[in-house]
């Protein structure tokens, strides 16, 4: 039995050099071992580095600009606006550096990107308000970062040869919000309408489709109750990212089904900040959990992977340390 360790993705800092010493960390705690090593985010550096930039920039068949309100789309002129262009080089960069460090590496290596809904629940179309309000927006959104999420999975496997797995990790923290009708609009005095599940499952399916056409193996990630596990499965997601201390009783049925499909579950086990467990007690919590749905860790153990709760980017750099550590010496002790 071999469990893995990974991140979420995010770390903090605002700076380069903070982004490099984030790499460090990350190779150095995950790539031996058999972890899953991943390009570290540091939205700390500003808009272009946040989820929503870094996935805008990576779009090559839709402008946008950044307002005082955030993120808006422009149009298809193929004229990004200059933090577009900001984003998509900051992007290159990060990726320059993280070619440069995985030039040995032979395993497993995972990117992030944020998902379909999300970006519709965060962007805004060029008359104003969410795409999530435009049918035909949000649509062409999804299959926009479909084609952008081929060429990244591409230029990754170009950039990592040796790399014996990429995982594309679609980011939708914005998902359940969506399903619930529960995304503000731009006045904020109401909500929109809910999404329903058979668009929310194609448009998802168009983009994990790329990634897998690519050689990607597609995974979601939302820390947030509630999440659609069958939805996202159903879509295609290979693998799903989770807090398990969120999932309710429905939620830890739907994980261990995932489990025994074949497919991945990432628990999220690990505090973000603050004092960490030991390493015992972590172990313990996800033995706990697969006794009480009913797995053999002998079993399902290939397939489950352990990570921090949530992203990292509110930790301090020492905690971010620390429980990226204790994601590696837990997965470890678990496959002992």
């Amino acid at each position: 039995m071999t469990i893995r360790a990974t991140g979420v993705g995010s770390f903090p800092g605002d700076s380069q050099r903070d982004f490099d010493e984030a790499l460090a960390v990350v190779l150095g705690e995950l790539a031996p071992d058999g972890g899953i090593p991943f390009l570290p985010e540091v939205p700390g550096r500003g808009a272009i580095a946040g989820l929503t930039g870094r996935a805008l920039g990576l779009l090559g068949e839709l402008d946008a600009d950044l307002q005082p309100a955030g993120w808006r789309l422009t149009g298809t002129s193929g004229a990004p606006g200059m933090d577009q262009r900001r984003a998509r080089s900051l992007v290159g960069q990060d990726l320059d550096s993280f070619e440069e460090r995985t030039a040995d590496h032979t395993g497993p290596v995972k990117v992030q990107v944020a998902g379909p809904w999300t970006l519709a629940a965060t962007v805004e179309r060029p008359r104003g308000d969410k795409l999530l309000a435009d049918h035909g927006a949000r649509r062409d959104l999804a299959q926009a970062l479909a084609v952008a999420v081929a060429d990244h999975v591409a230029d990754v496997r170009r950039r990592a040869p040796g790399a014996t797995e990429i995982v594309l990790q679609l980011d939708e923290p914005a998902l359940p919000a969506v399903l619930a009708a529960a995304v503000p609009t731009a006045s904020g005095f109401g909500r929109h309408r809910a999404v329903h599940p058979p668009e929310v499952s194609e448009a998802l399916g168009w983009v994990l489709t790329a990634a897998t056409d690519a050689g990607a193996v597609p995974w979601v990630h939302c820390c947030a109750p509630d999440v659609p596990l069958g939805l996202l499965r159903g879509a295609g997601a290979r693998g799903v990212m989770v807090d398990l201390a969120l999932l309710g009783a429905e939620g830890h049925d739907a994980a261990a089904e995932t489990l025994e499909a074949g497919d991945t579950i990432a628990l999220g086990v690990v505090p973000t900040s603050g004092a960490m467990p030991s390493d015992k007690a972590v172990v313990e919590r996800v033995l706990r959990w697969l006794d009480m749905v009913g797995l053999d860790p002998a079993t399902v153990g290939d397939r489950i992977v352990v990570t921090p709760a949530c992203g990292l980017a509110g930790a301090t750099p020492a905690d971010a340390r620390r429980a990226t550590e204790l994601v590696r010496s837990v997965a470890r002790s678990l496959s002992g």
